[in-house]
């Protein structure tokens, strides 16, 4: 009986989907009814494997810990986005008129855009920082799809080759500690609801860098520079990095850049949040 009521609960938006759990179990019967591709099954299957577990293990909210939920309807709310117009470049608010921030009028990074789904701040940072720092693995899904809004208006190419999904990949220590890349649990979701190919082994962090924590913009792009190598030829391939956060931007220039060496028409990257 318990465990029904655990279900019926289930019935209210959770995940990110936005759908109650019958219709989520309609659309993986339909899934599977069409399975033409394979990234929309996996999708579905992901997606009823978390209701089941849901059920029995109810979750909590990673922004205020509200039962039920991986990040709550109410903490979604709060997420603020970043107020336009955004610097082309990395992603940063400007001034009225302005195309680039003052610091990319300087030094302009290697992307083609950035953009985040909101500011680093309230509920978004604590469920960033549960995400990072205390294993709240569950909540990547959701948190994966508030990226969605903000990769689609990056304005992607969709021609073929069609663009590819990278997270930012964690040195192979620092993976090894924290057990998981949080950048790689977010960027699958995004790619499912993309509909773009998820390609986590396309680069690779061979530079084990000190924390970018309390650095200035010049320090953390000196501390990243030659971080990152490309695993192999991306001639002409469009590039979306997927990232839990912006500061300076200067991780992401980095991984950009070996993307760009690569040979990558073009990089761009998402972000959960942007400090601002």
């Amino acid at each position: 009986m318990a465990l029904w009521s655990g279900w019926k609960r289930r019935g209210s938006p959770q995940d990110g989907s936005g759908r109650p759990a019958g219709r989520r179990w309609v659309s993986w019967r339909r899934a599977k009814a069409g399975a033409g591709g394979g990234v929309h099954l996996g999708a579905a299957l992901v997606e009823l494997w978390q209701t089941w577990l849901d059920a029995i293990f109810p979750p909590r909210c990673a922004g205020c810990n509200r039962l039920g939920y991986h990040f709550c309807p109410a903490c979604r709310r709060a997420v603020r986005p970043l107020p336009a117009p955004l610097c082309e470049s990395c992603g940063r608010p400007v001034a009225a008129g302005q195309v680039c921030c003052p610091d990319c009028r300087t030094a302009r990074l290697p992307l083609a855009g950035v953009r985040s789904a909101g500011t680093f701040e309230g509920p978004l940072r604590t469920a960033i920082h549960r995400l990072k720092y205390r294993g709240r693995r569950g909540a990547a899904r959701t948190l994966g799809h508030l990226l969605v809004a903000p990769a689609q208006s990056l304005g992607l190419p969709r021609a073929a080759p069609a663009p590819v999904v990278v997270p930012v990949p964690l040195h192979a220590q620092r993976q090894r500690e924290r057990g998981y890349n949080q950048a790689a649990l977010l960027a699958r979701p995004l790619a499912e609801r993309l509909g773009l190919a998820y390609e986590p082994a396309l680069l690779r962090r061979v530079k084990a860098t000190p924390s970018q924590v309390g650095l200035d913009r010049r320090r953390r792009r000196e501390n990243v520079r030659g971080a990152f190598v490309a695993t192999g030829s991306l001639a002409g391939r469009h590039v979306l990095l997927v990232d839990d956060l912006a500061t300076t931007g200067s991780t992401l220039a980095s991984a950009a850049q070996a993307c760009l060496d690569a040979g990558a028409a073009a990089v761009y990257a998402v972000t959960l949040a942007r400090e601002i």
